[in-house]
């Protein structure tokens, strides 16, 4: 085909997209680094449920899933978790403002590759890849205040907080597995990481 796409120039934005707008951040978190790290949990996540508590996650697609899961903020920014979930119309709003913007990302591609991206664009899947991605989002987020506070910021203090009450109330052994086994490491130095 000679037309021109452009979806994956369009996806390559997603570095221009910062997180956290609302509070000072000592590092700088753009959705393009966010959704690396929620694949790379995502995926951890689905490899623990399968050797550990007999699942069957295809930890590929929970991969794929996550990576894309940000996708329509290339668009709407990224509007902070406080805002968009204390009024249930905003919210509701905001929700069809997403599946607008990944309906116009999702027409960047040719016709003949539309089918086989919808379904990662619009996370439709299994509720149990859906939810493992929802969970690393969940864990990535509450990574980025330790990594905060570790920095000296304690503006990421009430965050963590409250990320910390969200994650233990999500009913899924690998991600309880993941805070046990994983998640201390985080709050350790380079040097100590190496010993």
């Amino acid at each position: 085909r000679d037309t021109m796409s452009h979806f994956f120039a369009f996806l390559a934005r997603m570095k221009f997209i910062q997180r956290w707008g609302l509070m000072r951040n000592t590092q700088p978190e753009n959705i393009q680094e966010h959704s690396l790290q929620t694949a790379i949990i995502a995926h951890g996540l689905a490899i623990i449920g399968n050797r550990y508590h007999g699942c069957d996650h295809d930890p590929e697609r929970v991969m794929a899933l996550a990576v894309l899961h940000e996708v329509s903020e290339i668009i709407t920014g990224d509007l902070p978790s406080p805002i968009k979930h204390r009024d249930p119309a905003l919210h509701s709003a905001y929700s069809r403002l997403e599946d607008a913007a990944r309906e116009r990302v999702h027409g960047m591609l040719p016709g003949d590759l539309q089918q086989d991206y919808r379904a990662l664009l619009f996370g439709e899947d299994r509720d149990t890849h859906l939810a493992l991605v929802k969970a690393a989002d969940k864990l990535g987020a509450y990574l980025k205040c330790l990594e905060e506070l570790k920095g000296g910021n304690t503006e990421f203090a009430l965050a963590r907080d409250s990320l910390e009450a969200d994650i233990k109330q999500i009913d899924l052994p690998e991600v309880q597995h993941f805070v046990e086994h994983f998640v201390p490491s985080f709050s350790l130095t380079l040097d100590e990481l190496n010993q």
